[in-house]
């Protein structure tokens, strides 16, 4: 699958901004089910300084400033991408446990054997020694994901509500799967709810959100009980209603969550759609909640009050 993405942010401020400065994580990942084939800023008024870096968890982050005086910024961000949509079978059907993935992630003896097993091996094997040591980093950087995080805390309520779907012995797919099932029947989408600001507690006393607040409730469920699960932030494709035509700028970011097996490396889930990501799901960054992955966040100099406008639109090309 092909889809070309454009993503337009507009700040409209009621006095002149001197100086702004800016990140964006704004293009899309490359990893085994996506390819960016292009992308392109385009950023109104034109920047002074521009210039792309990769982040701690590997995301795509361009910084850029605007040092003349202006009354709006827009940044328009147009991107294509190839899809691959394949799930490793293994990954539907894995039996270990979400109690074996708990000892994995806590326990340094995995870590320690794969170094002893390394050293033992002769110079004739050093592709066993170097899948052993990638899986060594893995399960380490993993880890970092089971902890809690800015916006991400794990508590006795969250412990509570998770509970149900981590009946002993049950296989971690399995686990995720019934998680994410109860996540969309028990909460109601409701944009009008929540900010970035409102507590997580509240989403669950509530029982209302948005794709964000979703994602966030599944991580702090899964770190509650030792698992490693990391946020992620994108576009899903949404479909018109039969018979009625594409509303272009209609699509929004999105956001889901990604649960780390052993062995297998890490699935994604989509608890706003019940549905395990596949053909319509395009990847922008990934890390510990969305405070690691905003897509635009920066500074202004002056500017008053303003207002922000957001249109996002996914054009399926092939």
């Amino acid at each position: 699958m092909k889809y070309r993405i454009t993503h337009s942010t507009l700040y409209d401020y009621s006095q002149s901004v001197g100086l702004c400065q800016n990140e964006a994580r704004l293009l899309p990942r490359n990893f085994w089910r996506q390819q960016e084939d292009s992308s392109h800023f385009e950023i109104t008024p034109s920047p002074t300084d521009f210039n792309e870096r990769i982040d701690f968890f590997g995301n795509r982050v361009v910084y850029f400033a605007v040092q003349k005086p202006h009354t709006k910024l827009l940044v328009t961000v147009i991107s294509e991408v190839s899809i691959f949509p394949k799930q490793n079978g293994l990954d539907l059907f894995n039996s270990i446990t979400w109690e074996q993935v708990v000892q994995i992630l806590q326990s340094n003896s995995s870590l320690n054997s794969q170094a002893e097993f390394s050293e033992r091996q002769s110079q004739s094997q050093s592709q066993t020694q170097s899948q052993s040591t990638a899986y060594a980093f893995e399960i380490l950087d993993a880890r970092q994901y089971v902890l809690d995080s800015p916006m991400v805390s794990v508590n006795p309520e969250l412990a509570d509500y998770a509970c149900l779907s981590f009946q002993p012995n049950r296989a971690l797919i399995d686990v995720v799967y019934d998680l994410m099932a109860r996540i969309y029947k028990d909460f109601t989408y409701d944009p009008t709810f929540t900010t970035i600001a409102t507590p997580l507690i509240d989403v669950l006393r509530f029982r209302r959100g948005v794709c964000q607040d979703f994602a966030h409730l599944a991580i702090a469920c899964l770190r509650s009980f030792g698992i490693a699960a990391r946020y992620v932030s994108g576009y899903v494709e949404t479909m018109p209603e039969q018979g009625k035509p594409r509303l272009v700028g209609a699509d929004a970011s999105h956001a889901w969550f990604s649960v780390y097996i052993p062995a297998i490396g890490w699935m994604d889930f989509d608890p706003t759609n019940n549905k395990v990501p596949y053909d319509q799901h395009i990847t922008l960054a990934w890390g510990r909640d969305f405070s690691d992955v905003t897509p635009l966040k920066g500074i202004a100099f002056g500017g008053g009050q303003h207002t922000l406008s957001v249109s996002v639109d996914v054009l399926r090309l092939t």
